[in-house]
């Protein structure tokens, strides 16, 4: 992991918004401030939703659950890596670039193998996780 945006904390320097920085390292402010972007985080919410409603879709509507069990474990994995981004984006965390480069590579494995299915639910899934994902990973790359 790079750590591009920070730099040495020498203890002298200004507080982050406005709380004690108790990490050795300072936070780069250009990154911080402003970085809470409500349009990924209702994207990442609705992705996180969408997931969850689709495991439990799976588990009421498919009698046979063998040939979905890759997609339930990366339903679960991208609803969580969801709800974990959203948190770091609503706190505006110093990691949430780095976090949103995991999250993007997540809900496009999750969007990838819902697709795999011919049903309604399982390809409005794979769109929602397939959005989640390249919106993440603009994220991730803007500085």
């Amino acid at each position: 992991m790079q750590m591009e945006n920070v730099r040495p904390y020498n203890g002298n320097e200004n507080m982050v918004m406005g709380m004690q920085n108790v990490s050795p390292y300072k936070v780069n402010e250009n990154m911080v401030m402003g970085m809470m972007d409500h349009n990924i985080l209702a994207t990442v919410q609705h992705c996180e939703a969408t997931c969850e409603n689709m495991v439990t879709h799976i588990l009421r509507q498919c009698p046979d659950l063998n040939p979905r069990r890759t997609q339930l474990e990366l339903l679960n994995d991208c609803k969580d890596i969801c709800t974990m981004m959203a948190k770091f984006l609503a706190r505006e965390s110093m990691f949430a670039r780095h976090m949103a480069h995991l999250c993007a590579m997540i809900c496009e494995t999750c969007g990838n193998e819902c697709a795999k299915f011919p049903d309604q639910h399982s390809q409005n899934c794979a769109r929602v996780c397939l959005n989640c994902a390249r919106t993440c990973a603009q994220f991730a790359m803007a500085k």
